[in-house]
């Protein structure tokens, strides 16, 4: 799952590019306001993985304490509400989405009041 992080940051920034590329070129460059989507889409599934990968570490603290008899094999994770939001403000993808959203938002406007 951590290499999903990685995946996903790439992907977000090719995307977002491809956007600016298409809305540069057309005439219309009010379609550039669309690359805010992304950036938020990729952040949430990003932080999706974060919790997830968070999750199954915790199950695995849980079994690793446990003796040979008392393990189950059970594959349900421990759930934490806040552990969602956690993941999304994450500093690692805090930073590198709030920085491409910020770039976003900032090109956005430069291109739409040229």
């Amino acid at each position: 799952m951590a290499a999903n992080s990685g995946i996903l940051k790439g992907w977000a920034v090719t995307l977002v590019a491809a956007i600016f590329a298409l809305g540069a070129e057309d005439s219309d460059q009010r379609l550039i306001v669309i690359a805010i989507v992304p950036v938020l889409m990729f952040w949430l599934l990003d932080a999706f993985y974060l919790r997830q990968e968070r999750r199954f570490r915790d199950l695995y603290g849980i079994v690793r304490q446990k003796s040979d008899e008392e393990i189950d094999f059970a594959m349900e994770t421990p759930t934490d509400q806040q552990a969602a939001f956690g993941a999304f403000v994450d500093p690692v993808n805090s930073v590198f989405y709030g920085i491409l959203l910020a770039v976003v938002a900032i090109l956005t406007y430069l291109l739409l009041n040229s």
